[in-house]
């Protein structure tokens, strides 16, 4: 009897189970698609006002550069909580552009992956010797190597590429305070009636060293590389498939390997077409395996540290320069040109329209009359055209 009232009760419970189980995802949909349009709405209005939001770019990028070198020599201590604030302020903001532009997928690439880490460590672990190797790997060796390699442009006109140069290059200027400049890791090499440590953190031998930070770090980029695999290529692969406008890093250099057919289109072609996204995935397993291994000698020679700093500061500057002075007047003429595609079908009605106009009023018996002034109007409208037309290249 008991276990009848048991099984009527679990067939009872069993479809508030399911409602409830549905009620959640509805409601989950709707957050999703009310965050989603929020994204656009905000990424369509930056659009609009373009031109004003690149001026306050570039007055808020120079100030902070400044700022931030001040804080360099004059608090070096403090940098790592500038960082933390840079990255929960600009890492959301950079979301909401990249979801309007389809290009939210990079957020899943290894750079935010490993900036997560960081963070990580600052924030509850900062006296972890051990995560501190393993955070140094990542943002000398991947992303530092990155930055060089995929010629991230320092432009400070330019939100997006401002945000891509501080997410590759910031880490490793943190990670430099923190080793060399950081009064806190002076008084961990020195502690009070003990003999002095060579350095933060304390390295005991050379397998210690290759360790945490070579093995250790490639441990963890094998693990975000199987996630990236099944949220991209599994998990994600209809979605990407059904929207060929949906970018990720793959599609993206594959694109411009492709259009310009340099060395990587070729070397990713080596298995044949059909396994190039194998091939890229293994080109960049060696890049890594590479650039970690660089991160020894990096790691125990402050010279070379200081000269990785500037090296990584020079090319990002450099990238820049050559970026404003040869990509944005091709950009420029390309959106003024896009304009003008525009204008001429509204410029083509316009005349469509009078001479419609001009066909009616032909069927008049005082047309002789009213020719001239129909030819006077339209002669008038064009040229109010060819003024509105001049008016909006020269607020684009």
């Amino acid at each position: 009897m008991a276990s009848e009232v048991e099984d009527e009760a679990a067939g009872a419970g069993s479809p508030l189970v399911a409602n409830g189980a549905a009620d959640v995802r509805r409601r989950r949909d709707q957050a999703k698609a009310i965050l989603s349009k929020q994204a656009v709405k905000i990424a369509t209005k930056a659009e609009e006002h373009e031109r004003f939001i690149f001026k306050v770019t570039h007055l808020l990028g120079v100030l902070g550069f400044g700022g931030f070198c001040y804080l360099l020599g004059a608090r070096p201590q403090d940098i790592p909580y500038v960082y933390c604030l840079f990255y929960v302020i600009f890492v959301p903001l950079r979301w909401i552009y990249y979801r309007y532009k389809k290009w939210h997928y990079y957020l899943l690439d290894f750079c935010y992956y490993a900036n997560t880490f960081l963070l990580v460590m600052i924030l509850f672990y900062p006296k972890d010797e051990k995560l501190f190797m393993v955070c140094f790997s990542f943002a000398e060796g991947p992303l530092a190597w990155a930055l060089i390699v995929w010629r991230c442009s320092l432009v400070f006109s330019s939100f997006d590429k401002l945000v891509s140069v501080l997410i590759h290059l910031l880490p490793g200027i943190v990670l430099f305070t923190i080793r060399w400049w950081n009064p806190q890791t002076f008084a961990a090499m020195h502690p009070e009636g003990r003999a002095a440590r060579v350095t933060w953190p304390y390295v005991e031998n050379k397998s210690y060293l290759w360790t945490w930070l070579f093995f250790v770090p490639l441990a963890a980029y094998t693990l975000w590389q199987l996630m990236y695999f099944l949220i991209v290529n599994v998990l994600r692969r209809q979605r990407l498939l059904r929207d060929p406008e949906v970018m990720t890093s793959y599609r993206e250099l594959s694109k411009k390997a492709q259009k310009a057919n340099n060395i990587w289109w070729r070397l990713s072609g080596l298995l044949g077409d059909r396994n190039r996204q194998v091939m890229y995935i293994l080109l960049q397993a060696l890049f890594t395996v590479a650039t970690m291994a660089l991160t020894v000698p990096i790691f125990l020679s402050y010279w070379m540290h200081v000269v990785f700093q500037i090296l990584k500061v020079c090319a990002a500057t450099w990238n820049g320069g050559s970026f404003i002075l040869e990509v944005m007047p091709r950009q420029v003429v390309q959106k003024q040109q896009k304009k003008k595609l525009n204008m001429k079908p509204i410029e083509e009605g316009n005349s469509t329209q009078h001479v419609e106009d001009d066909e009616k009023s032909g069927n008049h018996h005082e047309h002789t009359m009213t020719q001239p002034r129909s030819k006077t109007s339209s002669g008038e409208t064009g040229a109010g055209c060819k003024i509105r037309f001049c008016r909006l290249l020269i607020q684009s």
